[in-house]
Formats: C-alpha cells, sequence, structure tokens
C-alpha cells in the first residue's frame, strides 16, 4: 500500500463509529479461529406451536423473472443472469457471482412454487446445505432474508397445508430454530444499517411466528434492535437514511411485514414510522410507477410502490395517499420535487451522501435530477449495477454518470472499491421555496475544496408548475477549474443539436427544448444507463462544458416543451412560445 492508498484508507475509516471498528475485528477473527460453537437443528426443542394471528395475507417480497415451470425444470434467473441449475439446484454453485448466490439462499422464488414444490426445494437445502462457517448461505444476511420467507409462507400462506403434516412442520421447526439461534449470535454488527435491521426483521419474524421458551429472547433481542436502530435509520420525514428509494421500499417491506403479523410489540415500534415510510416513498416514485433512480437503486428488486402502499393500507387499516399532483419535500432526507397532471415530475437531490460511517450505497451525485415528461424519464441518473462488475460499479457511483456539475473530471465525493468513501461532499445552505407557480431550491457543496482554488459549487433550481425547469450553476474558485456539466438522457430519447445553444430531445410523438446560457460550449458523448442489475443499455449524454468567465459569473440550461424558447438569461430567465419563466 502507497502513501495514496493509505490516507485515502484512513479518510475512509476515520468516519466509523468505535463498535463497529471493534465487530469488524470480531467479525475477521471469528471466521479464523476455531472452536466456533455451530448449533445443531438435532437440539431443538420439541414443536411450540404458531401464536400468531396475521392481519392480512401476505406480500411476496419481489417479483421472480422465472415461472413456476421454469424454476421446477431448473432454470434460476437472479440480476437478469439466467443459469440452469437443477431442481433442486445444486446449493453452492462456485462459478455464479456471490450475490446471485446469495439471492438463490433468500428463496424469494418460494413465492412463485406451489406449496409441494416449495416444500421439495426446502426439505433439499436442509439435507444438503448445513451450517458451517464458510457455508454462504448461511451468513447473516440471506440467512435473515430466508427465515422471513420460510415464516411466511410455511407459518402463513400455507399454515394448514403444513400443521396438517406433523413430520413435517417439525423439521420446519428444527431448522428455523438452528438459522435463528445461529443468526442471534452472528448479528451485523460490522455493518450496521439496512443489514442490522434485517436481522433485527428475521428475529421478530420468527419471535413473533412461534410459542415457547425459544421464541421470547429472539423477539426480545429483534425488539432491543429495533428501539434503537429506527430512531436513526428513519428520519424525521418518513425517508431512510441511507437515501436509496430502492432500500426505502424494502424497509417499508420490511415495516409492513412485522406489523403484520399482529404481535402487540412490533406494532407499537413500528407503526409510527410505517405510514411515513410509505408516503415518502410514494413522493419519490416517478409518473411511470417506478422509482427513482438516486444511489444505489434498481427497478425490479423490490415490490412495486403502489402494491406496497396497498398492502400497507391493509395492514394498517388505512386509506394512504396515492401520488398527487403538486410540491412536495423530504427536508432531513434532502429530496424536494413536484409533479403535475400532464405527468411531468422532477426530483432533486440535496442530500447528504448518506450517513458518515454507511456511505456504502451512496453515490458521488450531489445535486443530481431525474426529470419526467408526459410520464416519459427523459433526464435520468445512470442507476444501480452489479458490484462484482467492477468497472461499471465505479462508473455508477462516479460524478460522471450524474447529472450535475463536475470540476476537472473528478468525483465530488471519493468513491473508491465496491462501497467505501474516502472525502465526503457535504451540502450547506440548503433553501427551498414552494411557490404558487412551483418551487425553487439552491445550495452548495464542499467537494472539491481539496482542488487548487478551493472551489464551491452552487446549484439553483426553479421549477414552474406546467412543466419547466430551470437550472443555474456557479463555481466559485481562486484560480480557473475545468467545468463539465451533463445530462443523461433516457434510452428511448434522442437528442438533436439545433444550434449553438439549443438541443431538441424527442421521444414517441413528443419533444422538449433544453436551452443553454451563450458562455457553455455543447457536445455529446455515450453514457450507460443501468436500471436493474446486470443490465446496461447505452445512452446519450448531453454535456456542456464552461467557457472561461462561467465559474466566475455562472452557468445555466432550462428543459421545457415548445420549441420558441430563448435565449436564457442568468439575470431574467427565458421566455417559451411568448410566455416568461423566471428564477
Amino acid at each position: 500500500m502507497n502513501l495514496s492508498q493509505l490516507a485515502r484508507l484512513l479518510r475512509t475509516v476515520r468516519h466509523l463509529r468505535a463498535t463497529q471498528v471493534a465487530a469488524q475485528v470480531s467479525h475477521r477473527l471469528r471466521h479464523r479461529l476455531p472452536g466456533q460453537r455451530i448449533p445443531r437443528a438435532g437440539e431443538a426443542p420439541p414443536w411450540p406451536g404458531v401464536r400468531w394471528e396475521p392481519v392480512t395475507d401476505w406480500l411476496a417480497p419481489s417479483g421472480t423473472p422465472a415461472t413456476a415451470q421454469q424454476i421446477v425444470s431448473g432454470e434460476l434467473c437472479f440480476l437478469n443472469d439466467l443459469r440452469l441449475v437443477g431442481f433442486p439446484p445444486r446449493w453452492d454453485q462456485p462459478d455464479a457471482p456471490k450475490l446471485w448466490r446469495y439471492n438463490l439462499h433468500y428463496m424469494e422464488y418460494l413465492w412463485t412454487l406451489d406449496e409441494r414444490d416449495a416444500r421439495r426445494l426446502v426439505a433439499d437445502w436442509i439435507d444438503n446445505h448445513p451450517c458451517h462457517k464458510s457455508a454462504e448461505g448461511w451468513e447473516p444476511y440471506p440467512t435473515s432474508l430466508r427465515v422471513m420467507n420460510w415464516c411466511a409462507l410455511f407459518f402463513g400462506k400455507w399454515k394448514q397445508a403444513t400443521l396438517g403434516d406433523a413430520a413435517w412442520r417439525d423439521r420446519l421447526w428444527r431448522s428455523l430454530w438452528q438459522q435463528a439461534t445461529w443468526l442471534s449470535g452472528h448479528l451485523e454488527y460490522h455493518l450496521l444499517g439496512n443489514h442490522l435491521m434485517e436481522n433485527a426483521v428475521a428475529l421478530a419474524i420468527v419471535g413473533a411466528c412461534f410459542d415457547g421458551p425459544s421464541a421470547k429472547p429472539w423477539l426480545a433481542t429483534a425488539c432491543g434492535i429495533l428501539d434503537r436502530e429506527l430512531p436513526e435509520q428513519i428520519l424525521d420525514d418518513g425517508g431512510h437514511f441511507e437515501r436509496s428509494p430502492m432500500y426505502q421500499s424494502r424497509m417499508v417491506y420490511a415495516l409492513a411485514l412485522m406489523r403484520n403479523t399482529g404481535n402487540a410489540e412490533l406494532a407499537t415500534r413500528v407503526g409510527r414510522y410505517l405510514t411515513s415510510m410509505t408516503d415518502a416513498l410514494t413522493a419519490t416514485t416517478l409518473p411511470d410507477g417506478h422509482i427513482a433512480l438516486l444511489n444505489d437503486s434498481a427497478l425490479g428488486i423490490y415490490p412495486e410502490p403502489a402494491a406496497l402502499r396497498d398492502w400497507v393500507g391493509r395492514v394498517t387499516g388505512q386509506t394512504l395517499s396515492p401520488q398527487t399532483e403538486g410540491v412536495w419535500q423530504l427536508p432531513h432526507t434532502g429530496y424536494y420535487g413536484a409533479r403535475n397532471a400532464k405527468g411531468d415530475a422532477v426530483i432533486c437531490d440535496a442530500a447528504p451522501i448518506g450517513p458518515d460511517y454507511l456511505p456504502g450505497h451512496a453515490h458521488a451525485d450531489t445535486f443530481t435530477f431525474e426529470l419526467c415528461f408526459e410520464g416519459q424519464r427523459v433526464i435520468v441518473d445512470a442507476g444501480n449495477f452489479d458490484y462484482l462488475h467492477s468497472d461499471m460499479r465505479r462508473y455508477c457511483r462516479s460524478t460522471q454518470a450524474h447529472n450535475t456539475v463536475e470540476l476537472n473530471g473528478q468525483d465530488q465525493s471519493e468513491m473508491w472499491g465496491a462501497f467505501r468513501v474516502g472525502r465526503r461532499a457535504h451540502v450547506r445552505d440548503v433553501r427551498f421555496t414552494e411557490r404558487e407557480t412551483g418551487f425553487t431550491l439552491g445550495g452548495h457543496h464542499d467537494g472539491y475544496h481539496h482542488l487548487a482554488g478551493k472551489p464551491t459549487h452552487k446549484r439553483h433550481f426553479t421549477w414552474h408548475q406546467d412543466g419547466v425547469l430551470l437550472v443555474r450553476d456557479t463555481v466559485e474558485s481562486a484560480v480557473d477549474v475545468p467545468v463539465a456539466t451533463r445530462m443523461h438522457l433516457h434510452p428511448d430519447c434522442a437528442a438533436e443539436q439545433i444550434d449553438d445553444h439549443k438541443i431538441l430531445v424527442r421521444w414517441d410523438a413528443s419533444s422538449v427544448v433544453i436551452v443553454f446560457t451563450d458562455n457553455l460550449r455543447l457536445s455529446m458523448e455515450t453514457g450507460w444507463y443501468c436500471p436493474q442489475f446486470g443490465r446496461r443499455i447505452e445512452n446519450t449524454a448531453i454535456v456542456a462544458r464552461a467557457q472561461a468567465d462561467a465559474p466566475r459569473h455562472g452557468s445555466a440550461f432550462c428543459l421545457a416543451r415548445g420549441h420558441d424558447a430563448g435565449p436564457l438569461t442568468l439575470e431574467e430567465g427565458i421566455a417559451i412560445d411568448g410566455r416568461a419563466y423566471r428564477w
């Protein structure tokens, strides 16, 4: 390790909590030292009985790309990677990426099968994937998700069939006892965040499901973690503190899962968070019904927001509001936006990159935005990509992959490895004002202060509710610094440069115009859009590079319908089809 790498490592680890560092050391030593006790299924106490009374039916945690017929024919598809694995499959799958193998052990695909085939598959897992330190399926995260799925299916959806076969019931119970006992001793305090929350939810589910003395400590452990983590992880506006709409979806599902058990202790703990989290998820849903792709987010991993909202409504007995027109804000999360009746919508990111001790799902995307017209995604962020594809992972986390300003070809925050962040951009002086015609949002960040001249990027958004977005950038620096602003188009959109300061973007029979101030030089480059794990699609990125005076005096662009537009000025704004739009 050279001095530069050592300095980067120190910039990364200095933000970790002392308890997190201690847990990291313990976690690494645990896998190296002999003598670790492994609970055996045969040690399980007698069948204790089921005690939960679910509020309503259970919701599958996600959609499965493969059909039941494909699965029993030996085909499984995760991360857009279809593999022939047999049925039941070989449980180690050494040639598959680790995240693919994790998905194999989550067993979410059981929801696609009938009870007979699901039972056959689970029985084979019990027989052929025993607990030991090197068994990937027994790592805490896949164990957590698998426990939830088994309980909800075999003691929820298929409860009568399970209880009607005492031998199968007892076999399931012994394995679940072993898994929950193992998980209780291997909680992911070395990672914290959503991983520790999943551990707690799993123990809550298995603790609420069963009667008897074993279930009580599982539930007590879960409640202790929830009491500490929920107030920190769920922000006052309902956003999740990792600022990923994808993980926001997962946490809504996890809270609803606990609420649906009917357990009073869990209902008390999650009740005040579940509605606010669902409302925040609704806000960050775009008009096409899918989540915005901010930070680590991908489509198709968790249930769609509308399905989650409907299920939460049934679980809580509430009628939850769907998407509505108008301006919204999540000031604690740092996301702001609006939508109108025509399907135009914008979401702006003025958020911190995430908790200082857990920024692994963050991107270098401060002041990025996503924009829809008539329900079509037009300006998009890169999205997420399987972290095992390191080149694309680096790209998706980079400032270059987002709709914001890049200085000197560098990232705002120092992204490295799959989930690590060294130097971080801090957002300052965020000001949001709702107006009768839309909103304004402004702020600045210090992510480039390490460069010569200590440049500061300021960005100001103005949204007009009839579907016009103006964005003004100012870079304050003691020395000249190269400035590049990018806008990534959805792959369905095509761009045509009309003149030196205007670009027409078309899709289907619709179009919008993007107008730039006259101190910017325009070009186009190829980018990547990664809306799902394992999938990348070429797209066009519009690049506006600042001329010499732009860093001192600012630059701006405007997106709107109507071809009779411009010029755009930093002082007044723009006229479009004879109507004035001001800052």
